[in-house]
C-alpha cells in the first residue's frame, strides 16, 4: 500500500522518521501541513501512484471532491506530527475517519472496543450471587458500592441517588446517623424504592435495619451485637449482608450470620486509613469463603492528594486481594467525582486481569497528566521580543463589564443584564462577538482568558473566581 503524507516543512523531519521503513512518500505543500489545499492535494494524487493519501488531523477545508474526482481514500491523520508514528503501524488494522483527527478517532475507537470486551467479560462471567440482577463475587468485575451519608438530611436524596446511578454505582448506600428513625429509614427508602438499581442500607441499629427490610437488597454491617437481635430478620428479608469483625473476629461473626439464615455474606475484614493500620490491615484480606468487601473511600477520604490516583491504585490492590465490592464516597469537596472515578478504575482493573499491568487498556484515569508527552518541532523567527509587565490600570469597554461565573455546569457571562451560557468558551465568545458586547482588544483577550478558565474550572471539577487563580 503506497502512501501520501503531505505535510508542512516545520514537521518534515518527525513525518519522514514515522514513516520510514513504509511504502510512503512525504511531501512538502507549504510551511504548515494544517494549510493543505484541496487543489494542492489534487495535483499530488494526479501526479502519483498512491493507495491512500494521510493529510493532518488539523486541515478543516473538505477534500471530499477530490477524493471522488482521484478514486484515492483521503483520510486525516492526527493533530500533531508527533503522534503519526502510533497511527502508521494501525493502518492494516484500522480504518481512520476523514471528519474526526486520527489521534482522536483511535482512541475513541480503542474506548469503544475496551467497553466491549468488558460487556462480553461481564456476561459470561460467573458470580457467588447476585443482588437485584448485579453479579457479585467470583470472576466479574469489581461492584463500585458508593455511600450517601445522612441519607435522612438529604434535601433531594432520589436525585442524589438516581446521579450516583448514572456516574456508575452499582449499588447505593444509604447511611443514617444516631439520630434517624425508622420511619425516616422507611421514607428514604420508599423515595428511591422504584429506582432499578440496587440499594444498601448503613446502620448497626437493628431497629433502623427492620425499618429498611421492605427495600434494600443489602446490610451494612452485621457483627456480634446486632445479628442475635436482626440476623434472621435479614434473612426472611432475602437480603444480602455485610458482615465485620467487632469484639468477636470476622470468621465467627461470619458463621453466626449464617447460623441466622443469612446466605449472601460478603466479609469486610475492615481496610484502615494510610497512616492508621492500612497496609497491616490488607493481610486481613485472606480468601475467606465469602466475597470481600474493600472499604476504599475511607482511605481516600482520610488523604490530601487528587482522587483520581488514588482510587485507581485501591481498585487495584482490591483485584489483587481479591475483592468483589469496593466502597466509595464523595463526602468531601476533594472527592468529588469519586464514583465515576472509582467505576472507571474497577472496569480498567477487569481488562487487566489477563495482562501483566493496568497500561494500554483502551481506558485510563489520566486527567490532568498525559501517557506521553509530544515533541513538537522548535518554532521558528527572526527576532525575539521579551514581553513586560501587562498595565496596572486596565481600559473600560464603552459597552461594558462582564461577570463571569459557573453554574450548573455551564459557563455563564453575565453583560448589562443577559447571560450568555455554554459548555464551551469558544461559543460563549463568539455569541459574544455576534452580539457585539466587546469593543476593545484588550478586553477581548481578558474574556477569552476568564471563559477558559472557567472551562477548565467545570472540566476539573475545580471552584471559579473570576480575576483569581484557577
Amino acid at each position: 500500500m503506497r502512501l501520501l503524507l503531505p505535510t508542512g516543512s516545520i514537521t518534515r523531519t518527525i513525518v519522514e522518521e514515522a514513516a520510514r521503513g513504509l511504502d510512503a512518500e512525504v511531501v512538502v505543500t507549504g510551511e504548515i501541513a494544517a494549510f493543505l489545499r484541496p487543489s494542492q492535494l489534487r495535483s499530488l494524487l494526479d501526479g502519483g501512484d498512491y493507495d491512500m493519501a494521510i493529510i493532518s488531523g488539523m486541515c478543516t477545508a473538505s477534500f471530499a471532491d477530490v477524493e471522488e474526482a482521484t478514486g484515492v481514500p483521503i483520510y486525516l491523520g492526527p493533530r500533531h506530527a508527533a503522534d503519526l508514528p502510533l497511527i502508521l503501524p494501525l493502518l492494516g488494522s484500522i480504518t481512520l475517519s476523514r471528519t474526526v483527527p486520527a489521534d482522536s478517532f483511535v482512541t475513541a475507537e480503542r474506548e469503544k472496543e475496551a467497553y466491549a470486551r468488558l460487556g462480553k467479560r461481564e456476561e459470561a462471567a460467573a458470580c457467588d450471587f447476585m443482588i437485584r440482577g448485579t453479579k457479585i463475587g467470583g470472576k466479574s468485575r469489581i461492584k463500585v458500592l458508593a455511600e450517601i451519608m445522612d441519607a435522612h438530611r438529604h434535601p433531594d436524596l432520589r436525585t442524589a441517588v438516581a446521579a450516583f446511578f448514572a456516574a456508575g454505582a452499582d449499588i447505593v448506600d444509604l447511611g443514617f446517623g444516631f439520630d434517624a428513625t425508622p420511619a425516616d429509614v422507611r421514607r428514604c427508602f420508599e423515595s428511591c424504592g422504584d429506582l432499578s438499581g440496587p440499594l444498601a442500607v448503613d446502620t448497626q441499629d437493628p431497629d433502623l435495619i427492620r425499618a429498611a427490610l421492605f427495600r434494600t437488597d443489602c446490610v451494612l454491617s452485621l457483627h456480634e451485637e446486632n445479628i442475635p437481635l436482626v440476623g434472621r430478620d435479614v434473612a426472611r428479608a432475602g437480603a444480602a449482608a455485610v458482615v465485620v469483625p467487632k469484639q468477636r473476629t470476622l470468621g465467627e461473626n461470619i458463621a453466626a450470620a449464617l447460623d441466622a439464615g443469612v446466605s449472601r455474606i460478603i466479609a469486610d475484614p475492615l481496610l484502615q486509613p494510610l497512616g492508621s493500620g492500612f497496609v497491616a490491615s490488607l493481610a486481613a484480606f485472606a480468601p475467606a469463603g465469602h466475597p470481600l468487601f474493600f472499604g476504599a473511600g475511607n482511605v481516600v477520604e482520610l488523604l490530601d492528594a487528587d482522587s483520581p490516583g488514588a482510587n485507581a491504585l485501591l481498585a487495584g490492590i482490591a483485584l489483587e486481594t481479591g475483592a468483589a465490592v469496593i466502597f466509595t464516597s464523595e463526602h468531601s469537596d476533594k472527592t468529588a467525582g469519586s464514583v465515576r472515578e472509582m467505576r472507571r478504575a474497577t472496569e480498567m482493573m477487569a481488562l487487566a486481569r489477563d495482562r501483566p499491568y493496568p497500561k494500554d487498556l483502551g481506558i485510563d484515569l489520566l486527567v490532568l497528566k498525559e501517557k506521553r508527552r509530544r515533541r513538537e518541532p522548535p518554532l521558528s523567527y527572526r527576532e525575539a521580543v521579551a514581553a513586560g509587565p501587562a498595565p496596572a490600570r486596565i481600559r473600560c469597554d464603552p459597552k461594558g463589564n462582564f461577570r463571569i461565573g459557573v453554574e450548573d455546569g455551564m459557563i455563564v457571562a453575565v453583560h448589562n443584564g443577559t447571560a450568555f451560557t455554554g459548555t464551551r468558551w469558544e461559543d460563549v465568545f463568539s455569541s459574544l462577538l455576534q452580539a457585539d458586547r466587546v469593543s476593545l482588544l484588550d478586553h477581548a483577550a481578558y474574556l477569552g482568558k476568564e471563559l477558559y478558565k472557567a472551562e477548565c474550572a467545570i472540566r476539573f471539577g475545580r471552584s471559579f473566581e473570576q480575576d483569581g487563580p484557577l
